[in-house]
């Protein structure tokens, strides 16, 4: 009879932990699927900025610092996005990847404070399709922001619980995809 007894504690104990191996893996991949949503609107967010910068490009002779300054921003926001792909959750990654979005977020309000300045821009068809596309795209991203943040705090919370605790020595903990400055915590503003 205490064989029995111990045989189903055994049974019990090995049945925990495999459904805690099996959270830990659905929370990491859940987390990981939720940064490809993140990753497919910045990728559509870095393919409107050349457009955007092309069409401003005849209205904004003088302004050449503040074109490239995006063009810029842009190209390192695409660098850290691809960095931050290869590992979501990776806390370097997710730092730069924040630090680089924020620097785009920042060059781009300045390119839309500059283009306040001129009616003709401003009447563009083409720029307010492309303001609009943008202000779309900040939208989504916010939203995918939202659903990744919420799978890093879940898979986190599976990892640092107990009984995760006792089998996450494999499974690393993810950073969330935070903004650091306050003012890069604004969408970018559109007004045509």
């Amino acid at each position: 009879m205490a064989f029995l007894l111990l045989l189903g504690l055994v049974a019990a104990v090995v049945f925990a932990a495999i459904s805690v191996y099996n959270r830990l893996v659905t929370g990491r991949n859940g987390y990981k699927n939720a940064y490809s949503q993140i990753d497919v609107q910045l990728k559509r967010r870095h393919d409107l900025i050349p457009n955007l910068v092309e069409t401003a490009k005849a209205y904004l002779k003088h302004e050449r610092g503040t074109l490239e300054a995006v063009i810029a921003a842009r190209n390192t926001a695409v660098t850290a996005s691809r960095s931050a792909a290869a590992n979501p959750g990776d806390p370097q990654a997710m730092q730069g990847l924040s630090s680089a979005e924020g620097a785009l977020t920042g060059s781009l309000s300045r390119l839309l404070a500059v283009a306040e300045s001129y009616p003709d821009l401003k009447a563009n068809q083409t720029m307010s399709q492309l303001m609009e596309e943008l202000s779309s795209t900040e939208n989504r991203i916010s939203f995918a922001r939202q659903a990744y943040n919420d799978a890093v705090m879940s898979y986190n919370n599976t990892r640092e619980t107990f009984p995760g605790l006792l089998l996450a020595g494999g499974f690393p903990a993810a950073q969330p995809f935070t903004v650091e400055v306050a003012a890069e915590r604004e969408p970018v503003k559109v007004s045509f």
